[in-house]
């Protein structure tokens, strides 16, 4: 039989992991116990926490109420233990962040950070999607633009510049536009957007403000590397963060347009749930990734 506190630690990876036997094996506890914890838990407290299904794990009203409670709790326990016990953080460290962004900005300075932290572990997720932070397990997501979440605890991490861009074989075919008013005649890759489901225009400053440009698109993708990739290959104009397209720029397989008349560059942020406590790993993370970019920032 494990204990209360055991049993609330169980209990909030239950939820984060949506699935017993995930969170039974990050405790290394057998399925059984877990299940056996979590029923004997639910008839003290006289409420049923969870709404169990064949495949997934999910909180009813009073279950989600207390997960907020005993996440919080816990990482007040794990801050207050390590603080007396003058302990590093330790512990899985659970991000989620887009891919390229994470080869060019985080990958090259990881190892220092693992040296640092030698009792960190990370599991690095590469998405570009909204994320169930709690229900997936994830600690923490590195976004660009702002979710529209309240629940979530936001930290700005930079303002990154974007460019547009097109492929030279592209250039060739329909001109390069020497103004906002050329691009009438061309079209773009269309980029989804993942709140609308639908296409999002381009961007440029003209003078003082900034107009939107929505151009007819052959081709549109919800994933920001098929949207390169398209680009790469003349399908259109596209818009991105300028660190997407430096390797293809400096190689001469795609030109920047409009250089006169740039987006808006893109607010870049973490966020990690509102109702948890920022744990000791989430922070130093955090402190190492804000170093990074504004050491990266011109």
């Amino acid at each position: 039989m494990i204990d209360r506190l055991e049993t609330m630690r169980l209990f909030v990876r239950v939820l984060e992991r949506g699935s017993f036997t995930q969170a039974a094996a990050d405790l290394n506890i057998p399925r059984s116990t877990a299940s056996e914890a979590i029923q004997r838990l639910e008839r003290d407290l006289g409420s049923r926490l969870l709404d169990r299904t064949t495949r997934h794990v999910a909180p009813t009203p009073d279950g989600q109420a207390y997960y907020q409670r005993c996440a919080s709790i816990l990482a007040d326990l794990e801050e207050a233990e390590g603080a007396l016990r003058g302990h590093e953080p330790s512990g899985l460290l659970r991000i989620d962040a887009p891919g390229t962004l994470t080869r060019v900005f985080l990958l090259p300075h990881l190892a220092d950070f693992l040296a640092k932290y030698p009792k960190i572990t990370l599991q690095l997720g590469q998405t570009e999607r909204l994320v169930d932070l709690v229900r997936e397990g994830v600690d923490c997501v590195i976004r660009a633009g702002i979710p529209d979440d309240s629940g979530m605890i936001t930290r700005h991490l930079a303002d990154l510049p974007e460019i547009t861009c097109a492929s030279p074989e592209y250039l060739a075919k329909f001109g390069t536009p020497m103004s906002v008013n050329d691009l009438k005649d061309h079209r773009m890759v269309g980029f989804l957007s993942s709140r609308t489901g639908t296409a999002m225009p381009l961007e440029f400053k003209v003078g003082e403000q900034f107009e939107e440009v929505m151009l007819p698109a052959l081709v549109t993708a919800n994933d920001a590397d098929t949207v390169h990739h398209l680009v790469r290959e003349g399908f259109g104009i596209a818009q991105a963060p300028k660190y997407r397209f430096l390797t293809d720029l400096d190689a001469g397989r795609l030109v920047e347009v409009l250089p006169n008349a740039p987006p808006p560059p893109i607010a870049l942020a973490a966020y990690y749930p509102q109702s948890r406590q920022l744990s000791p790993r989430v922070r130093v993370f955090l402190d190492w990734v804000i170093e990074i970019f504004e050491k990266a920032a011109p």
